[in-house]
């Protein structure tokens, strides 16, 4: 048996960019901050609050405030992206494959539901997964384990069952963290930054290439 857990934000669809442009205008010009892009960049991963308290301090905003500066970030990007949404090439064709093979799928991200239920719903594709685990749904981030290891419980599916496609290297290092191997979509990412990860199998720039069919059995 074989199970597939997918990160969302910049595995499924290519939309890191626009993440990255709403966390700048956010952090900058609603903030006061004068973080660089490549700063935001590097930061930009695990729970929102987590992001504002990295680039901010502990004690800077109440939780109250990082959640609701968390929807305000997120219907800035929605907005943004919406015209652009897509799964990335071949994606689409790959999850149909899976399904239609009876391999278990699941989405394992750190993004809250409101961009989840944005991206599945307007996609209509929220059929292909048996479980979702987002930021919600955890108490520790990426590249903390929990994530695909509760993941890989609903899916009733060992780590070593399951393969982890990931896009940024805390991602892959958290399905290294639970034991399971990655596949590299590298949207955000060159391959020399995931170099001390032994558990990633391929580098891909999208899922047309032969090897997505072998990974389908």
């Amino acid at each position: 048996m074989k199970a597939f857990i997918f990160d969302l934000n910049g595995t499924m669809i290519n939309d890191m960019t626009y993440h990255t442009k709403a966390w700048q205008t956010l952090l900058n010009d609603q903030l006061g901050g004068s973080f660089t892009w490549d700063e935001v960049k590097q930061q930009m991963y695990g729970k929102n609050p987590e992001v504002l308290v990295r680039m901010f301090g502990p004690n800077h905003f109440t939780l109250e405030e990082m959640n609701s500066l968390s929807y305000q970030k997120e219907e800035k990007y929605q907005e943004e992206f919406l015209p652009h949404l897509a799964l990335i090439p071949g994606l689409h064709e790959f999850l149909e494959a899976a399904y239609q093979k009876n391999i278990p799928m699941a989405i394992g991200s750190a993004a809250i539901p409101f961009n989840i239920d944005f991206v599945l719903d307007n996609l209509n594709i929220r059929h292909y997964f048996k479980a979702i685990v987002s930021a919600d749904d955890v108490v520790l981030s990426k590249p903390h384990p929990e994530t695909f290891l509760k993941a890989a419980s609903l899916l009733n599916a060992t780590p070593a069952e399951c393969v982890v496609f990931e896009d940024v290297p805390k991602g892959a290092e958290a399905a290294a963290n639970a034991g399971m191997n990655a596949v590299v979509i590298t949207t955000t990412h060159e391959p020399q930054e995931f170099e001390s990860l032994p558990n990633v199998l391929r580098f891909a720039a999208d899922f047309t290439e032969e090897y997505f069919k072998e990974l389908l059995g």
